[in-house]
């Protein structure tokens, strides 16, 4: 059977952004619709279920692999396989075993990723400030829950929490972990989600509890007091900046700047770097070093390597004789990752709403969620001893008569009938009765039911007491504050990071150390660029040039001077000429262009000479104007190697001439006049891209052809052509000029 199609109506074409097709044919279908359906349920599973971290510090898929490490009882015992675990857990999550495995790996002991790892893990783990040190298979690695996992599953068979069926429905999972202390500041956290991404760095144990200890006291407590600053499992130097800190700790937002620490070996001579910030590895230190060597910018350092080993992370740095460490390292710290910026985004879903909070804001939040887990606990305990007060009634009303309690038993013919009897004998109801019908017949003594029922004074103040807790939230706030007390007591550790203070640090700008000496500079019409000494000079023989190629400018200048490559696509190109190797005459010289990495079919047309920045460049168009650039507009605070607009693209360039005082140009056209001026007669600008003032007035069809440097004695009558601005110039005589201009 044939396939119809049906055609769409024309005049709705136009606003079809899509179309489906089935069963043979096509419906409209609106693009905005088909995102908003599709995208958006994507969006929220990604945020509520994968990458954002809620109020108890874990993303789904940690707390699925910690809950199912807790059913399968690793928590105290002896490690099983870390496959045996990932197997397990894809019951609660159902992404993979690499994913799951993943996981485990950053919750372990073994990746040093986090403060207080939660896994207890055997084997190759990897490490977390190494890119290179992967993780052996999960059937070569063996795990089990860190004791600190008992602060996590504290109570959470007591209806602490919440529990939802997993995905098919066949067991329970929780929502969240009824977690004993603030774990959500306690470990780092990042997660990047659709539109939105969360990163919490650490913060000590011990600090963290003391401070949601003082905040429960005193809601206006001071943070700065009890916890000063955030504490990294790398270690490293916090350079503590008060008012950043403060932002960060207010709004959740902001960054804290790290370096690492280091030692200086005086017998060895050399750098042993142990400590490296949070966001950088091992081998990114070690290529962006070795990299800044090969391009001369640190000439300290002889060798670099990772010598990382079973005492931890070190990376050992040798030096050259007479360097002081302790600058090289201040230099290092500005041009490599030894120090590095941690951005915060402290954004924790509350309630299933993705909201950034501060440290305060996040502690209280904690608090609130700790008081409910406090208060259910309460709950179903205070429930549990009811019930079993219940019972110890019934039990206690049969004391008085036990025969008579068997003689029930043995008198009633029918099973059925024996609770009820008990009921109506001695006036319990179905459940105690059903509990003393329960009892064993070795129990059925006087010492038995007096032990049982010598509890019933003791469950009668108890739940007097759980009572009193339920009624009392400064109770409940007592009873956190104890367990915190007791955690950071038990698992409380000593800082790792250490804290600078940024205003008492000396820091000094990395200037490069560029050794100086006389050179010679040639600059070529093609773009060629040859630096040379004049010893080598002297020896040198001639210019090996590129076929047609002429030298257009050279010089005498030092290794340390500034060039200032200008395009014909109005752009300039700083370089050093440190940045060039020396080289000899008989070479033809490094290709500007490609040196200068400029654009494609971007050619240079000028070359410039400059330390100090000053003087100014003359700029010639071909449409008869001149500009006058200060030399000053080219210097940057910066070190950037290319400036755009760096002189007028509305005519081209004839010429970029470079002068420390006015002098007289000489413009020549090509209809043959020539004009002879003084750049005193242009005003300098400050605006790279000026377009100048007309100097030479062209016929149609004519443009400026040639702009030189005049010197005495090139036009024999020189005030023929020194005309007042703008002028048409004049035409030259065999006569008016001199040898030389016949030959230029």
């Amino acid at each position: 059977m044939a396939r119809k199609k049906q055609q769409p109506n024309a005049e709705r074409a136009p606003k079809m952004k899509g179309f489906i097709a089935g069963a043979g044919e096509v419906v409209q279908q609106d693009i905005h619709d088909t995102v908003r359906q599709n995208f958006m349920p994507y969006a929220m599973s990604v945020i509520m279920s994968r990458a954002i971290p809620e109020i108890d510090g874990f993303k789904p898929s940690h707390r699925k692999l910690l809950y199912t490490m807790y059913k399968m009882k690793l928590l105290g015992s002896a490690r099983t396989k870390s496959a045996n675990i990932v197997g397990q857990t894809m019951k609660l999550n159902p992404h993979g075993d690499s994913a799951i495995y993943d996981t485990m790996v950053r919750l372990s002991r073994g990746y040093e990723a986090l403060l207080h790892p939660y896994v207890d893990s055997k084997g190759n783990f990897g490490k977390f400030y190494s890119r290179d040190m992967a993780w052996a298979a999960s059937r070569y690695t063996e795990a089990r829950l860190d004791d600190i996992c008992h602060e996590l599953f504290r109570d959470i068979d007591k209806d602490t929490v919440d529990f939802v069926d997993n995905y098919d429905s066949t067991m329970l999972e929780p929502t969240l972990l009824p977690v004993a202390f603030p774990s959500v500041l306690v470990n780092a956290n990042t997660g990047i989600a659709v539109g939105m991404a969360s990163s919490i760095c650490p913060f000590n144990l011990a600090e963290v509890c003391n401070t949601a200890i003082e905040l429960m006291r005193d809601p206006k407590h001071d943070i700065f007091t009890t916890m000063q600053a955030p504490d990294f499992t790398g270690g490293g130097q916090i350079v503590f900046d008060r008012a950043q800190m403060e932002q960060v700790y207010e709004t959740g937002r902001g960054s804290i700047k790290v370096r690492a620490r280091y030692t200086y070996d005086k017998s060895e001579n050399c750098i042993d770097i142990t400590q490296i910030p949070p966001t950088t590895t091992i081998e990114a230190i070690v290529e962006k070093v070795i990299d800044l060597v090969k391009q001369g910018k640190i000439k300290e350092i002889t060798d670099i390597r990772d010598e990382t080993g079973l005492d931890g992370l070190k990376i050992t740095i040798d030096l050259k004789r007479g360097i002081d460490p302790d600058k090289l390292m201040q230099r290092l710290f500005k041009m490599t990752t030894l120090e590095d910026n941690f951005s915060c985004n402290f954004n924790v879903l509350i309630a299933g709403v993705p909201r950034v909070l501060g440290v305060r804001e996040l502690l209280e939040e904690w608090t609130a969620f700790r008081i409910e887990c406090v208060r259910r606990r309460t709950h179903f305990d205070l429930t549990k001893k009811r019930e079993k007060l219940h019972l110890l009634l019934g039990l206690q009303a049969i004391l008085l008569d036990i025969d008579r309690a068997i003689r029930i038993v043995r008198e009633t013919e029918e099973e059925s009938e024996v609770v009820p009897n008990l009921m109506i004998g001695f006036g319990i109801d179905e459940i105690q009765a059903e509990y003393v019908a329960e009892i064993r017949l070795r129990h059925l003594n006087r010492e038995f039911i007096l032990k049982r029922t010598a509890e019933i004074e003791s469950l009668e103040e108890e739940i007097r007491d759980l009572e009193a807790i339920l009624a009392s939230k400064s109770r409940i706030k007592t009873i956190i504050i104890r367990e915190l007390a007791d955690i950071a007591r038990k698992y409380g550790q000593p800082r790792r990071s250490l804290i600078l203070y940024a205003d008492e640090i000396e820091e000094e700008e990395p200037i490069e150390e560029v050794p100086d000496y006389a050179v010679n500079l040639f600059f070529t019409k093609e773009g060629y660029f040859k630096k040379i000494t004049p010893l080598s000079l002297r020896m040198g023989g001639e210019h090996k040039l590129k076929e047609g190629d002429v030298i257009v400018k050279q010089l005498e200048s030092t290794n340390a001077t500034d060039l200032l490559f200008f395009s014909d696509k109005a752009q300039v190109y700083k370089m050093k000429a440190a940045d060039f190797a020396d080289t000899k005459a008989s070479v033809m010289g490094d290709y500007i262009p490609a040196k200068a990495q400029m654009d494609e079919g971007e050619s240079a047309a000028a070359m410039a000479v400059t330390k100090k920045y000053e003087g100014f460049m003359l700029f010639v168009f071909e449409n008869g104007k001149v500009a006058k650039v200060e030399m000053s507009a080219y210097s940057t605070k910066t070190n950037r190697r290319k400036l755009i607009n760096a002189y007028s693209d509305k005519s081209p360039l004839v010429a970029a001439l470079q002068l420390d005082t006015d002098r007289d140009v000489l413009l020549t056209a090509s209809s043959g006049r020539m004009l002879l001026f003084n750049t005193g007669l242009v005003a300098p600008k400050t605006t790279k891209n000026t377009q100048g003032v007309a100097a030479m007035t062209l016929k149609k069809g004519h443009r400026v052809m040639k702009a030189v440097l005049y010197n005495e004695g090139d036009l024999l009558n020189p005030s023929r052509f020194k005309k007042k601005l703008p002028a048409l110039g004049a035409l030259p005589n065999g006569e008016e000029y001199g040898e030389e201009q016949i030959t230029l």
